[in-house]
């Protein structure tokens, strides 16, 4: 299974998007590709999203059984702990303190 969820990305890409997966709501696509369709889909999205941003999940064989990658401006920022990928947010205001740029990498 593979959902991908766009937020102000040109009508260009939506339709695109619609051509491989289902749009189930408004910038929700769900669908069952291969791993190298997902990939060519999620490198359509890379160059197509422009100033949005864009979240693609799918069922792996990982501990919590998916995986999933993010693009473009956001407050949800992934973070790997302990093998495990959570999210964490950045602060309403945008400002990112010190601590939080040494612990990203």
């Amino acid at each position: 299974m593979l959902v991908i969820v766009v937020e102000n990305v040109p009508p260009r890409l939506r339709g695109r998007l619609a051509v491989w997966l289902l749009e189930v709501r408004a910038g929700v696509y769900v669908g069952n590709v291969s791993r190298r369709v997902r990939e060519m889909i999620w490198n359509t999205v890379s160059k197509g999203a422009e100033e949005g941003n864009a979240v693609m999940a799918w069922t792996t064989n990982t501990e919590s059984g998916f995986d999933f990658l993010t693009l473009g401006k956001n407050r949800r920022i992934p973070k790997e702990m302990d093998g495990i990928k959570l999210v964490s947010f950045l602060p309403e205001n945008g400002s990112v303190n010190q601590d939080f740029l040494d612990d990203k990498g």
